[in-house]
């Protein structure tokens, strides 16, 4: 992933909004929601939503795919796995064993890095 593809697609998830809206795609796997969905689970009005999911789209963190009358969004997760690795490439001074592994998603492996 270039700097200029990595700051697009941090901007899109520093609005809280979006960044729920992604989470949300991101739990839903490979089978993606469909807006009505998103927007329950959410409590979103639908006009909020399009917009976070077009400006999500935008920065090229999530698909969407036509299923007759209506399109399921979906987290892009080569996208998502192109950002993690662009921001922990080169992590600890390029000692990946000192870094909490980026498929650790439970948090509850997280290393801390130096001295207390």
């Amino acid at each position: 992933m270039e700097l200029n593809d990595a700051t697009i697609a941090l901007a899109a998830l520093g609005q809280a909004t979006r960044l729920s809206v992604f989470r949300l795609l991101v739990e839903a796997g490979p089978e993606g929601r469909m807006p009505g969905e998103i927007a329950e689970a959410l409590s979103l009005p639908g006009a909020t939503l399009s917009f976070h999911l077009k400006e999500l789209a935008a920065a090229g963190l999530i698909q969407g795919e036509p299923r007759g009358r209506y399109i399921c969004y979906r987290a892009d997760f080569d996208a998502m796995n192109g950002l993690i690795g662009f921001l922990t490439d080169n992590c600890c001074d390029g000692d990946r064993s000192q870094c909490l592994p980026a498929s650790d998603t439970s948090g509850k492996g997280a290393q801390k890095v130096g001295k207390d």
